[in-house]
């Protein structure tokens, strides 16, 4: 009986705790447009930390930096594009959505419809090669079904699928977890026999 004013006040120091932890930012605002106009900031600049996601619905630490910052700047009574820009000057045109047209994402946009031009380019002209080649006579002494090419054709192709997924397999770490289970199993029949 003697445990129960004590687990009571450990209860309630881990609500009160995790309470605690769990607020969120409370910041007083002028009026609701000045509001509205927070939370569309907000969900335009993504968090540098996150995978795509906004600082609005981010909780990282970075991201709860720049809601502050982003409502310091708004009650010194910067404009939208100004704090925009500020975000930008610091972080890089990354926590934008829509990044300017510049070289570098002309290019992201370039090379992968020139290499699919490219690629459609190849498949053209090897197939109007072949077309070529098949409208020639054959010789009379030319035997009519043709060999099919042996296993050694097939020999390179395995050999680099195996060295990728060899490579793929034990840097993403499933290896050493293969290796772990491996050695518990191996321990539970003496564990067993206990």
């Amino acid at each position: 009986m003697r445990l129960l004013p004590g687990m009571v006040m450990l209860m309630l120091v881990l609500v009160i705790a995790g309470s605690a932890r769990a607020t969120t930012d409370v910041m007083p605002f002028k009026d609701e447009a000045q509001e509205q106009q927070f939370r569309q900031l907000t969900e335009q600049l993504r968090c540098p930390k996150c995978q795509n996601n906004s600082i609005a619905d981010s909780n990282a630490m970075i991201a709860t930096d720049m809601r502050r910052r982003v409502y310091d700047l708004m009650q010194e009574g910067k404009s939208r594009q100004e704090i925009i820009d500020y975000m930008v000057a610091r972080y890089g045109h990354f926590v934008t959505y829509d990044p300017p047209l510049t070289p570098l994402t002309v290019l992201l946009w370039v090379l992968p419809l020139a290499a699919i031009v490219a690629g459609g380019w190849i498949i053209v002209a090897r197939t109007r090669r072949r077309v070529r080649l098949r409208r020639e006579p054959l010789p009379a002494d030319t035997p009519v079904c043709g060999a099919r090419a042996g296993w050694g054709v097939y020999v390179p192709g395995a050999v680099i699928a195996l060295a990728v997924g060899a490579i793929s397999y034990s840097q993403t770490g499933s290896y050493q977890q293969v290796r772990a289970w491996q050695q518990a199993t191996a321990q539970t029949p003496g564990l067993l026999a206990r």
